[in-house]
């Protein structure tokens, strides 16, 4: 069976479960304790030796990076969602490179100095959250206006694009990131958020981190 070693508040991990969900995929998912620092760990690095997740085991075969993942569940299960034609494939995959360049870039400046930075016990780092909220400023518009146009991020169709968007724009309300400006990502957004394959991996990103917090106090 596939095992998706992960964290529930990692969107890379989310990332690929939600795909594997809307693939129909049965698999066995493998929390990593990132708090007690498992990804560090000699079993972990031989997983991936930059010790980071997502990794996916695949009967024996390894394989980290979450679009690449992604992109090979798709494949393997000849999905539309991830289609053969060239053109259309291109087009998703300049939606997953956008996402994951300009706006999960921006998205991690922002949840590590906002929220993650005291669980490392480190000082936010000022200069590097307004840079990335001053990224999501400039590149979210980018993708409302394609969501004016299409109704999905690459084109009529739903695809990868979509999931990957959907998983690095999760935490936005944890990190206090305001994006009711976006009407048209608004919109998509809480279309997808009720769809099996989103509710599958959680109801709502902020319920675990809301528990993580009510330990702490």
């Amino acid at each position: 069976m596939l095992k998706i070693y992960g964290a529930d508040l990692s969107a890379p991990s989310n990332k690929v479960r939600m795909a594997a969900n809307k693939l129909g995929l049965e698999y066995e998912y493998i929390l990593v304790a990132l708090r007690d620092k498992e990804h560090k760990e000699l079993w972990f690095l031989d997983l991936n030796p930059v010790g980071k997740i997502p990794v996916i085991d695949d009967d024996g075969f390894i394989l980290f990076e979450s679009d690449a993942i992604i992109k090979y569940l798709a494949q393997k299960e000849k999905s539309d969602i991830y289609p053969s034609e060239l053109k259309k494939r291109a087009l998703i995959e300049q939606w997953m490179d956008f996402t994951s360049i300009h706006i999960g870039g921006a998205m991690s400046r922002v949840l590590f100095n906002r929220v993650f930075a005291k669980f490392a016990k480190v000082e936010a780092d000022e200069r590097s959250l307004q840079d990335g909220l001053n990224f999501l400023h400039r590149f979210l518009p980018v993708v409302d206006k394609q969501l004016k146009e299409h109704p999905y991020l690459a084109g009529n169709s739903f695809s990868l694009a979509d999931i990957s968007l959907l998983a690095t724009l999760d935490p936005v309300d944890i990190g206090g990131i305001s994006i009711e400006e976006q009407d048209n990502i608004v919109k998509w957004r809480q279309a997808l958020k009720s769809q099996d394959f989103y509710l599958k991996c959680h109801k709502e990103y902020g319920e675990k981190l809301k528990g993580i917090f009510k330990d702490r106090t």
